[in-house]
């Protein structure tokens, strides 16, 4: 049964006036999930298996289901089309990318081996990094220089330019990215490569560190472009045919696509640089919670996205997320920064852990029970879904335990193997001394202590208190572990929201087109250059609006909001600001410090008026109108009854628990745990000591009482 939701948020702005429907689809790393959405709030929602092996299988099979269970055909979504995807992460991380190759300035080739010479953890003799996406043969030099000014010291020779191009297609290589030194002050010696390289091979993708990373320091800004270049020839094609098909089947609009800045852009821009793309996901899910935190009136709020593969923690405060400039890939260690590769895009700041439903759970070489980060994903999946798998996880301890029916998983539309995932949990229980129920407990409550560890270190890293923060709850997995959690984490309030197994899918639907950019120029306040400035951020300005203009936004309908980095001089890191734009067009030198004292003094709890400031990194985003949060009150209806009552063994001596259909709850009835809320798409576990009613949003908000 679809969920049918009253009183859903508002679409993005180019929506607000929209009388027609709009579809959005996330891809994850176990199920593909949709939402189609009408302009009044309807909305009706499905999921099927991800389909790793063509991406788009899947993603058209959710689309026919809903568009099925509406009874619509695709000439319906006249509004957006929106798509979240873990394409370029699962590319990165499974090593699928094309023979790539980067180009250094010569006597800089060993820039990825080296990285920043930073050892993340400094006790550990077998510290680990992750393979670079280049390897050592692939890298290759040119001889030219870029000064720090900006001067071109050395031009790049084309002849050279255009013989390393020859070399690098006898080598195999369908993709290089250009990474020369000091090109973020000046690109011209990179495109002037680009162009020799491209008129010597005209198929070769090519990535400039100028163009998707024009920020300082070295090797994140390799890091960035080679993993650009390596994604582009898989993403850019797959756009394409995205965009194709859904032409051939008769959707009237062209995809936008989720960014990890928690915005959207059209398909052009996405495809050109991918690796904004990479956080696309859990970015959507956090615009969701961004979302219910401002109709909640919940002035802070911890988003909490449990899906099949991995679980993701972030901290929503003044009803936005906070939005990093750097974030890592591909973490040898999850909770250790620097032990993956560095990215300089923008992207939404959460902490992301391998634990899923598809989480395997195991023996250690000490005897220890282990879950994850190793995920069963679709394909086999977890042991009860009957495909191959044999590895138990926590979606089979889940139903062990009784929290998930085998019967009505998915709406009784996929059937799971209980007895296979006993024997499962009852194999893995031998090594530890336990039956197959006990394990499932164990499996349970280490895989809730790893999500509220991750929330802890998220939260705290930031200076904020953790301990009783309103939790929202969401993606398949989310709301089953969502009370335990929470207990974990002294919260006294839990959210579950409409579509919360979707929810992702939905925070596409709320999330402005938006496009972030930024630009490195070092220079000490005292001197610096302000027309410079205005023509450097002038010039972000209009890349801005172009991508705005492409996703479908009005000129007069753009937001530029500026911001700054700067750091006290002798310090190595930089804090970063917002910055009105009237600073920047009146010169003014003294709001600018005070805007950065004051975020510093935020941060650390001083200021040094004495020490010179230096500015480092301008940034620009440039957004189209917020959607509009104005939700209808949903009916009251009439208080239900459970349907049925199951043994749940989560806690020993819990009796029967009662179990209700979500769609059945009357708003404002109260429900005292143990309960089980069941929808179509996920389940609601609230645990003993807890109290749950329905909001007029739709919304289930859970109390705990003891």
């Amino acid at each position: 049964m679809p969920d049918d939701v009253t009183g859903a948020p508002r679409a993005p702005a180019a929506m607000t006036a929209a009388t027609g429907y709009s579809l959005a689809v996330d891809i994850g790393g176990t199920f593909t999930d949709v939402v189609l959405r009408h302009a009044d709030g309807r909305a009706t929602t499905d999921k099927t298996l991800t389909t790793h092996r063509n991406l788009l299988e899947g993603f058209f099979r959710a689309v026919d289901l809903a568009l099925g269970k509406a009874g619509l055909g695709p000439e319906a979504v006249t509004e957006v089309t929106v798509h979240a995807t873990t394409l370029v992460t699962n590319a990165v991380i499974e090593r699928r990318g094309p023979p790539t190759a980067l180009l250094a300035t010569k006597g800089f080739r060993d820039i990825l081996s080296i990285r920043n010479e930073h050892r993340y953890d400094m006790f550990d003799p077998q510290i680990e990094f992750p393979d670079p996406l280049v390897p050592d043969s692939l890298v290759y030099t040119l001889d030219e220089r870029m000064l720090a000014t900006g001067a071109v010291e050395k031009p790049v020779d084309a002849a050279e330019a255009a013989a390393l191009a020859r070399r690098m297609a006898a080598d195999g290589v369908k993709a290089v990215g250009i990474c020369l030194l000091n090109a973020y002050r000046n690109g011209a010696n990179e495109r002037a490569a680009r162009d020799a390289i491209l008129a010597a091979v005209p198929g070769m993708e090519v990535t400039l560190s100028s163009e998707v990373s024009p920020q300082i320091r070295e090797y994140p800004r390799a890091s960035t472009t080679v993993m650009n270049a390596y994604t582009q020839p898989i993403v850019a094609p797959y756009l394409a045919a995205l965009s194709a098909e859904l032409v051939r089947r008769g959707f009237p609009n062209r995809p936008l696509i989720m960014l990890s800045n928690g915005g959207v852009v059209g398909t052009s821009v996405a495809g050109a640089f991918p690796v904004r793309m990479i956080e696309s996901g859990p970015a959507a899910g956090a615009l969701a919670a961004s979302y219910f935190a401002e109709v909640l009136h919940l002035p802070r709020l911890l988003s909490f996205d449990m899906g099949g593969t991995t679980a993701k923690a972030c901290m929503i405060d003044a009803g936005k997320p906070l939005v990093a400039g750097e974030f890592e890939v591909d973490r040898r260690y999850r909770f250790k920064p620097g032990s993956g590769f560095p990215i300089t895009i923008p992207a939404v700041d959460m902490i992301e852990i391998g634990a899923g439903g598809g989480s395997i759970a195991r023996v250690d070489n000490l005897g220890l029970l282990k879950v994850g980060p190793r995920s069963a994903g679709s394909e086999p999946g977890p042991v009860c879904y009957g495909r191959g798998g044999t590895e138990p996880t926590v979606t089979d301890s889940d139903v062990v335990l009784g929290l998930l029916d085998a019967d009505r998983f998915l709406g009784g539309d996929m059937k799971l193997d209980k007895a296979g995932a006993e024997a499962a949990l009852g194999r893995l229980g031998k090594k530890l001394g336990t039956d197959a129920v006990a394990t499932a407990r164990g499996v349970f409550e280490v895989v809730c202590e790893q999500m509220a560890g991750a929330a802890r270190a998220h939260a705290t890293d930031r200076g904020i208190d953790w301990r009783g923060l309103p939790m929202l709850a969401f993606g398949g997995a989310g709301p089953v572990h969502a009370c335990r959690v929470a207990e974990l984490l002294e919260c006294r309030h839990l959210v579950f929201p409409p579509m919360a197994s979707v929810l992702s899918a939905f925070g596409t639907l709320v999330s402005p087109v938006r496009l972030d950019l930024v630009r490195s120029a070092l220079s000490p306040l005292a001197s610096l250059d302000w027309d410079s400035v205005r023509a450097l951020v002038g010039g972000m300005a209009d890349e801005g609006r172009a991508a705005l203009a492409e996703a479908g936004v009005a000129a007069a309908d753009a937001t530029l909001e500026l911001g700054v980095d700067c750091r006290y001089r002798g310090q190595q890191n930089e804090v970063t600001t917002d910055l009105p734009l009237a600073v920047l067009e009146s010169g003014d030198a003294a709001a600018l410090r005070e805007a950065f004292e004051s975020a510093y003094e935020a941060l650390y709890g001083i200021r040094l008026p004495d020490v010179p400031v230096e500015v480092v990194t301008w940034r620009l985003a440039a957004r189209g109108p917020l959607p509009v949060a104005n939700p209808s009150p949903i009916a009251g209806g009439a208080p239900a009854t459970p349907r049925t009552h199951r043994p749940v063994a989560v806690e020993p001596g819990v009796p029967m628990v009662p179990v209700y259909d979500r769609a059945a709850i009357a708003v404002g009835q109260k429900i005292e745990g143990p309960v089980i809320i069941e929808e179509r798409e996920t389940t609601l576990v609230v645990l003993r000591g807890w109290t749950a009613s329905v909001h007029p949003t739709g919304a289930v908000v859970a109390e705990r009482v003891a």
